[in-house]
Formats: structure tokens, sequence, C-alpha cells
């Protein structure tokens, strides 16, 4: 790339090497079987614990790599640029793990978080409800204090990691007539009584993340689960999902780099009336325009990467960084497949499989139409 990115310190650019090799050496030659299995396998997610490769910014007194936000980023774009599909490993370490670090008591840290990093213990989140998409406030799940323990009741759907999950973030509300001001964020264990999970989802793309629905009837957990305070759960979820956006938008302008340059080879050797696909104008100024955008986008992403290494990153900001990057590979990738013709159609050419993996980022961490709202805001 024409951007030189000075957003990543020695120590990041250290771990990058050693994220690479593993996700080549180790991921790219299980992703068939992953994707025929509908999930990543337990050992692999033991490798990547004993690689330090989860949870890499949780402190290490817990088990963690005891690095930054920059550390989890650098394993994410590995991730992508070895084109692994629906590990969970980014959901698991960057988006849950952080809210048991944040807003956890010293004993919840010292119970539950070294076996999350070192893979032993498998997160998820459960937020979308039947019926309620992107609309936290609108969550149904209830939670009641019965003595010294919360009962859940209530299902969630689209539940990432959520047929492989010994342990759920499940959002609830615990006051029903507050609205946003009733939410919790409480944690459950997925052996408790009264806890099912229901169908495996297929998807369009990522067929190894294990998407599902999951069911709670008259689920007890202990008091001690609930994360933070009682009723300030959406206040917590909208702090994190920044974060959460961000690393939507960090894996865009991975993937768009990636599958940029994999067009770029391809339409160089494939022939077509007596020359190359390259040599038509056409092909030329679709991948101008895509190269352009890349570069827009890898600058727009790392600028704000390093106010998020600053904390400074608003939700406004990343709204309008997952959005545009969302939007940006979206359209950039559709004239990729394009230029693949019919061959940008099979599912054995990455582009095809860019093409099913990537279309849900634009919904994903809170639908773009929601970014827009956001954005719109503060205009």
């Amino acid at each position: 790339m024409e951007v030189t990115r000075t957003v990543f310190r020695e120590d990041h650019e250290m771990l990058r090497e050693s994220a690479r090799r593993f996700f080549e050496r180790e991921c790219a030659p299980r992703q068939a079987q992953w994707d025929a299995d509908g999930r990543v396998d337990r050992e692999s997610w033991l490798k990547a614990g004993r690689e330090g490769l989860l949870c890499v910014a949780i402190p290490t007194e817990y088990g963690g790599g005891g690095g930054d936000f920059g550390h989890s980023a650098v394993v994410l774009e590995e991730t992508h640029r070895a084109g692994i599909s629906g590990s969970g490993f980014s959901l698991h370490s960057d988006i849950v793990a952080p809210y048991i670090a944040r807003l956890g008591t010293e004993e919840q840290k010292q119970r539950w978080l070294p076996d999350i990093c070192a893979g032993k213990t498998i997160l998820a989140v459960a937020i979308t409800e039947p019926g309620g998409g992107s609309d936290v406030k609108a969550c149904r799940t209830t939670a009641v204090r019965n003595g010294d323990e919360w009962v859940i009741n209530g299902s969630k759907t689209f539940i990432s990691n959520g047929t492989s999950a010994d342990m759920i973030m499940v959002i609830c509300k615990t006051d029903p007539a507050a609205g946003a001001k009733g939410v919790s964020l409480i944690m459950v264990e997925t052996n408790r009584a009264g806890f099912r999970r229901g169908r495996k989802l297929h998807k369009v793309g990522q067929p190894a993340a294990d998407t599902a629905e999951l069911f709670f009837d008259n689920v007890r957990v202990p008091a001690s689960n609930l994360l933070g305070e009682v009723n300030q759960g959406f206040g917590y979820l909208m702090q994190e999902l920044a974060q959460e956006r961000l690393i939507i938008a960090l894996y865009a302008a991975v993937a768009l780099e990636r599958l940029l340059g994999i067009t770029v080879d391809y339409v160089k050797e494939r022939k077509a009336f007596g020359g190359t696909i390259w040599d038509f104008q056409n092909t030329r100024f679709k991948l101008a325009d895509a190269k352009a955008h890349a570069v827009a986008i890898r600058t727009m992403v790392d600028y704000y990467l390093g106010e998020h290494l600053r904390r400074k990153l608003t939700v406004n900001e990343a709204a309008i960084a997952k959005m545009h990057a969302t939007e940006t590979l979206w359209k950039c990738l559709d004239d990729m497949v394009q230029l693949h013709g019919g061959y940008g159609y099979m599912l054995e050419y990455p582009i095809a499989r860019a093409f099913t993996d990537y279309r849900v980022s634009r919904v994903v961490g809170g639908a773009n139409e929601v970014m827009r709202d956001l954005i719109a805001r503060k205009l």
C-alpha cells in the first residue's frame, strides 16, 4: 500500500509475524474442515491460547497477553489477511472478554479470565432477539432477582459462537418498565439447567461460524454473575460498541487490500479476446477505483485506530469508520466479482467466498442504517 503505517509500535509488529505464521500454518489448512463441521474445533482454540493469540489485550495477571488494542488489531488483521473465515476468535477476545476485564470484580476476573485466555472457556454475547434486530432497548429476555440468584427467561438469535460457547454474556431486562435504563449484563454458563441451544443457523457465508439460537427457561445463575451494576447495561454496551465497530472497519480494510491483490493477479493472467482481462480499460479503471478506495479506507481506519489507542475514539467516529469501510468494501467487492466473470461465482475462488463472507459486515455491530442515524445526529 501507498500508506506508510505509523500506528503500530515495534512490539505490535513482532506479534504480527507470529500471528501470521500461526494462521497460515494452523488455521488455513483446517478451514475446509471447519466449514464442513460448521464450527472451529476445540484443539484450534487451545492452540490459539497456547500461542498467546487469544485475549492479547487482557492483563497478564489474568492469563492474557498484557498488550493494548494495537496487539488485538494486529491479530485481527492477520486473521483476515490469511483468508480465515468464521473463527470466532476476535469476538471472544476483543468483544466479550473486555467486558469482564473492565466491569468484572476481582473475584470474577480471577475465576473466569484464565480459562478464557487459554481457549478452554469459549465466550459468546447474546444481544439480538427474534424481531429485535439492532434495537437493544427492545430486549425482552428478563432476569428476575430471586434471593441470591437471577432467574432468566427469553430467547436470542444470530448468536456467534453459539454452539461452542461455554459462557455467554446475556443482555437482560432487569427492569422491563424502564426501557434502556432497565438493561443488565449477566454471565451465564451453558451447563446451567434450563439453558438450551436451538438450531445452528445456516447462513449465506462463514459456514465455520457457529451461529445459533439460544433459549433460557428459568435459568438460574448466582447473583454474583452480574457484570457491573444492575440496570446499567445499556450504557456499558454503548461504550464497548465503539470498539466492536472499529474491529469491523479494521477487517474491512484488510479484506479490501487482500481481495484487490487477488483480483489484479487474476485479470492479468485471464485470457480473453486475444489478450488479458487487464488489457481492457474498464478493468483498469475499476481496479484503479478500488485501489483509491483501499488507500482512503486504510488511512481513515488507521487514524481512528490511533484515536482508540489514545482512548479518544467516539461512538460517532466508530460509526463513521464501520459504515464507510463496509459500504466501500461491498461496492468494490461486487466489481471484483464481476471482473472474475463466471469464476467469481464459484466458491472455490477466494473472491466468491469473500462475497458471501463479508456481506454481513453491513449488518453486524449495528446495521449501517443505524450507523447513518448515529452520524446524522451530530450533523
